[in-house]
């Protein structure tokens, strides 16, 4: 006859491997998270467009959220739409660019700008440098990942050393996007540079 199960002492994790086991569950509910909003964007996408008429969301104010819902109407999408702010048009990039204007003025330039100098220039009008924008949009959905809750205490450490300093090192080196713009705050300036042109066609 088998002799009852007995109790084992309990096992004791020590609490620097606890907080990494919490960050772990955190992220891996976190991806979870995201893999069942995807799901639900795709079985929206597939969906014929008259079944939902008026069942969509209306302005959550979450900027580049809105972006993942902004779906151009006119045609069947093959998939999902990119929310990268390159891969929008018309009324889904004017609301992006918007969104992205206010965390740029609102939180990045007043924490994060340091001043205008010969090495560091900055442009008023970065809006019009394709580069800037599409560096600035990915600062931001990288900004708003990584400072959410559930992206644990080294999120914000994370955004800082893998997106923040490298996208600044970029934008603000002497030869960057704003190379030919503002290098003195006493004399603002805006001028594009050319770009290489394309291959002959």
């Amino acid at each position: 006859m088998a002799e009852p199960a007995q109790e084992s002492d309990p096992i004791r994790v020590p609490d620097h491997d606890l907080d990494d086991l919490i960050s772990t569950v955190a992220k891996l509910v976190t991806e979870s998270r995201k893999q069942g909003e995807t799901l639900v964007r795709l079985t929206d996408d597939v969906l014929p467009s008259g079944d939902d008429e008026g069942s969509g969301e209306a302005g959550d104010g979450g900027g580049s959220v809105a972006a993942l819902a902004a779906a151009e109407p006119g045609g069947p999408q093959e998939g999902p739409a990119s929310i990268f702010i390159l891969a929008l048009d018309g009324t889904a990039y004017a609301e992006e660019l918007a969104a992205l204007t206010s965390w740029v003025h609102d939180l990045l330039l007043p924490v994060y700008g340091r001043e205008i100098t010969t090495g560091r220039p900055w442009c008023q009008q970065w809006q019009e440098h394709p580069e800037a924008v599409a560096r600035l949009h990915a600062l931001w959905l990288a900004w708003q990942q990584l400072t959410d809750v559930e992206a644990g205490l080294t999120g914000p450490s994370t955004w800082h050393r893998d997106h923040l300093d490298p996208a600044l090192l970029q934008l603000r080196t002497a030869d960057g996007p704003f190379g030919a713009c503002t290098t003195s705050p006493t004399r603002p300036n805006h001028r594009l540079l050319a770009s290489p042109e394309p291959a002959g066609a």
